[in-house]
């Protein structure tokens, strides 16, 4: 098995979600980006994106991780890692600098970012991402990319993305615990985004929600940018449920119906097709009409969606969504939801799945692997990036070194200044 080396260009994504763990391997083409491994395993560890069970969480990942370098020949030694979960949340803020020399330079786009970030976070959240949205140079907005004009004074607006530190570091323990050490950590609805819409979407304007197992992450573009980012604490695991419920019959019955002949929209399913529902304690299965299982998850597909279309409405961005809404993610795969979609928003609606990408194509174009080839492509961007000389800030985990060298400095400042 050959092992991954700096000089490999050689990226993989690890997608943690609350029903399964995804790996993926990418190497760079000359065309673009070629899919070679791909790993997927049951993941029952994590609840709503937050990690409720270590050791099941660290099998899952061995497992999705053994199976990917299996199929690709590499030998994995870091990833780069989505995070995501309730506990993301965030908020817009801005800066201002001087420009030096009368030009926008690189320096000068990296002090107005760090302007802007100079907020007060509280103590127990992480930042995981500053996106710029726009930039004014003396006053003249819609400014995209500032390099070499003149000006005085430099202001930018940014999308700051904060998540709880103690689950991103669940989540990173759990990675390193399965021996993969983390690159980077990436918000998944963005990793999403960024492999299932193109440019003109982005700036049209669209909202991007990938429909997981256990909630509902959004991510909104207009004019090219990041201007909204949301979580609804419902997923697939809320169908499931709900059918359990409904139709007497347990989870994993509850599931495999819900897959084989589920639909969000029962109108779609003709009055004369039965189906065979398992029953509980023992008790002999019984035979219902199949419009009533798709009753059941008519009603859910309609409360999650008319969530999604409250959350744009609150955010004020619905007359932004030139391009509409397109919905990705393992949820989203459910007969019906693009239609239901349609009867919602009053906005085209389409199904994401991963493009641009080749090797695997038969293998990941497909809505539930949407986050980890995302996380692929941002990778291998990043590493682009640095190959030019142009190093960009990414969210790392903290670690205990890092808090020691900071403490060790700040005692050294202060005898400094004494002696």
């Amino acid at each position: 098995m050959t092992k991954v080396t700096k000089n490999n260009q050689v990226v993989a994504g690890l997608d943690i979600g609350t029903t399964k763990v995804a790996c993926v391997i990418g190497v760079r083409a000359p065309e673009g980006i070629n899919i070679v491994g791909v790993g997927v395993a049951p993941n029952q560890g994590m609840r709503q994106g937050t990690v409720v069970n270590i050791e099941t969480t660290v099998e899952a990942i061995k497992k999705a991780r053994e199976e990917a370098e299996l199929m690709s020949g590499f030998s994995l030694e870091s990833v780069w890692l989505g995070i995501g979960g309730t506990h993301i949340e965030s908020f817009d803020s801005s800066g201002m600098v001087a420009i030096f020399n009368k030009e926008v330079s690189e320096e000068d786009i990296h002090r107005v970012i760090e302007a802007a970030k100079a907020v007060a976070i509280p103590t127990d959240r992480q930042v995981l991402h500053v996106l710029p949205q726009d930039y004014k140079i003396d006053g003249q907005e819609g400014i995209s990319d500032p390099i070499g004009m003149s000006g005085v004074r430099l202001e930018t607006s940014v999308h700051i993305i904060t998540a709880n530190a103690a689950a991103v570091q669940n989540a990173v323990k759990c990675t390193e615990k399965a021996g993969l050490q983390v690159k980077g950590l990436v918000l998944q609805q963005l990793a999403s985004a960024l492999s299932v819409i193109s440019e003109d979407e982005k700036d049209l304007g669209c909202c991007v929600v990938d429909v997981g197992g256990g909630t509902c992450d959004m991510i909104t573009f207009a004019q090219g940018s990041v201007v909204h980012t949301a979580v609804i604490p419902v997923g697939g695991n809320n169908f499931t449920h709900d059918v359990a419920m409904g139709l007497r019959t347990t989870q994993t019955s509850a599931e495999s119906l819900k897959k084989k002949y589920g639909c969000a929209v029962a109108e779609m399913v003709t009055t004369d097709e039965s189906i065979e529902v398992e029953a509980v304690g023992g008790r002999k299965p019984r035979t219902i009409p199949r419009r009533e299982l798709c009753e059941v998850l008519e009603a859910r597909a309609e409360e999650t969606l008319q969530l999604i279309r409250g959350e744009i409405a609150e955010a004020d961005l619905t007359t932004k969504l030139g391009s509409g809404v397109i919905l990705t993610g393992g949820g989203s795969l459910l007969p019906g939801m693009m239609e239901m979609g349609d009867f919602v928003f009053d906005v085209p609606v389409r199904r994401g799945v991963p493009d641009r990408v080749g090797g695997l194509t038969d293998v990941v174009r497909c809505s539930s692997f949407a986050t980890a080839v995302g996380l692929v492509q941002f990778g291998l961007e990043q590493e682009k990036l640095k190959s030019k000389h142009k190093p960009v800030e990414i969210a790392r985990p903290a670690t205990d070194d890092h808090a020691i060298s900071h403490f060790a400095k700040k005692i050294k400042d202060y005898f400094s200044s004494v002696f």
